[in-house]
């Protein structure tokens, strides 16, 4: 796994990008259209996207009948480890006497609570996407000389089982995937993409009228501090690595109370001045630590090679010196002083270590 990850910091690998179920949604509905009102499903489809690129996609088990056709495409995420690769995303189209609809089919969610782009009882289908779809029912009803009046049903098969294993609980988003994409490309490892689904999670915890949301480093500093104070899983924001991005966008769109969760070295990089925590982007100081440590009264830590070695050399009371620090600088880069702050470090085995709040 290191000689991996080095070889993709060198550059020596290349990783490849995929597509969005926006994108894959959008030549669905085409592929279906073609079908529809030229009366032949083609092999595959190409699209155009936003930054004009055109990729191509094949089409997989094409159904028609009378007003209505509807085709699936396999998402093909590239080296993404994203968890709806390799799903089928289907677009069936009906001919109405309406406008362009969006519905959900099984296995795309519905929205539930405010604070999303979408309101609630809406298909969980983004605004760019949606947007994308109607470009090529308008495109293709001139092409073919037709009324763009179409209802458009998006489904994904083994979507309601894949969603849990998303944000889409929590940000209210029920019984199945969204169709998500303002590209249509999915980058491998995208950190925008986390932030972004940061700040959805920030926007429905406001709507939701939460007065405490917490972000955390993982899943066991997560449980531990919900079970803790008690919240709602809607107050829970995926921070992971990205404390920065959480805290700039909490300091456009405030909430009374925030804390911040990690286990011992992501808490002590964070105390010390780093808002990434990740490990290839951010590291502990093992000498300031030293120095901490000494100016404390505390036992040399000099000769660990990690936070969580010098925490067993020095025991808890390290951990309360860096909750407090970690405290501070959350404090420093929370700009509404009327905000209360908190930090909550947890062990691995996700007993609470130290709490410190103001």
């Amino acid at each position: 796994m290191f000689i991996l990850r080095k070889m993709i910091k060198d550059k020596a690998i290349k990783l490849r990008r995929g597509w969005t179920t926006g994108a894959c949604a959008t030549a669905a509905v085409k592929g279906a259209l073609v079908a529809l009102w030229g009366k032949e499903f083609p092999v595959s489809i190409n699209i155009v996207l936003p930054n004009g690129e055109s990729p191509t996609f094949g089409l997989i088990n094409p159904k028609q009948g009378k007003n209505w056709a509807e085709v699936g495409i396999i998402k093909d995420a590239g080296d993404d480890p994203d968890v709806t690769h390799g799903c089928t995303v289907i677009a069936r189209v009906v001919e109405t006497a309406a406008a362009i609809t969006f519905k959900a089919g099984d296995g795309v969610g519905t929205i539930t609570m405010a604070g999303l782009p979408l309101g609630v009882g809406e298909p969980a289908i983004n605004p760019k996407p949606r947007e994308m779809m109607r470009e090529v029912v308008y495109d293709l009803s001139r092409i073919y000389n037709k009324k763009p009046n179409v209802e458009i049903t998006l489904s994904i098969p083994n979507g309601k089982k894949i969603a849990k294993k998303t944000w889409n609980p929590r940000l209210g988003i029920k019984n199945g995937l969204s169709i998500l994409g303002t590209t249509g490309i999915v980058r491998p490892f995208s950190c925008a993409a986390w932030i972004a689904s940061i700040h959805r999670g920030i926007d429905v915890a406001r709507e939701a009228k939460a007065e405490h949301v917490a972000g955390c480093t993982g899943s066991t500093s997560e449980k531990a501090v919900q079970n803790l104070y008690g919240l709602p899983d809607y107050a829970m924001l995926d921070m992971g690595d990205f404390a920065g991005g959480m805290i700039k966008y909490l300091n456009k769109k405030p909430v009374p109370y925030v804390t911040i969760g990690g286990g011992i070295g992501k808490m002590t990089k964070f105390a010390f001045g780093a808002v990434d925590l990740h490990s290839r982007r951010s590291t502990v100081d093992i000498k300031m630590l030293a120095n901490l440590c000494r100016e404390a009264g505390l036992p040399d830590v000099s000769s660990s090679k990690t936070a969580l070695g010098a925490l067993e050399i020095a025991g808890n009371k390290l951990s309360d010196l860096i909750a407090d620090m970690a405290l501070t600088k959350l404090r420093a880069l929370i700009l509404n002083p009327g905000i209360k702050c908190s930090i909550v470090i947890v062990s691995r085995s996700g007993i609470i270590l130290s709490e410190a709040k103001n």
